[in-house]
């Protein structure tokens, strides 16, 4: 299981026991934000993209979407979802569980600025009940990001 492969990542950190599971289901930002009773923005979400044959995830804060002409202009090609199958085969996570932990080899990671107005955000770990609290410069840590990007709308105070 997903979440088994987090915790043990985490392990290794002595960590593990600060994965929050829920008694029901964090699959969506919004389902997340009322199992943490948080404001869904800091939902720090993993979407799943092929850039070529590299899985790439972005993880953004939960009010945020992607921008199509940023994402065409960061990666040099359009943003395409992987699919719910795709998801849990190349990435090592189901869709509602996807996570920037204990991935599969070969999934590059980017942190969407997004997630920079927070102290601290709530990313899923492999499971669809799933949660740990981190701050920026831990989920810096603990992702293996390859860099910061801006690829979101929809989030800045206007």
């Amino acid at each position: 299981m997903s979440i088994e492969k987090v915790k043990a990542y985490f392990a290794q950190f002595g960590m593990e026991g600060r994965i929050l599971e829920f008694p029901v289901s964090s699959a969506t930002v919004e389902l997340a934000a009322q199992a943490l009773h948080c404001e869904p923005c800091r939902i720090a979400k993993t979407l799943s993209f092929a850039v070529g044959d590299t899985p790439v995830l972005i993880v953004a804060a939960g009010d945020a979407r992607i921008d199509n002409h940023k994402y065409k202009a960061r990666f040099a090609t359009k943003a395409k979802m992987l699919t719910p199958e795709q998801a849990a085969q190349r990435i090592g996570h189901a869709v509602g569980g996807v996570c920037p932990f204990a991935v599969q080899p070969g999934v590059e990671v980017y942190l969407d600025v997004s997630l920079k107005r927070f102290d601290t955000v709530f990313p899923a770990c492999g499971s669809s009940n799933s949660a740990i609290e981190l701050t920026i410069p831990e989920l810096e840590q603990y992702s293996g990001y390859k860099d910061w990007v801006d690829v979101c709308k929809d989030w800045q105070a206007e």
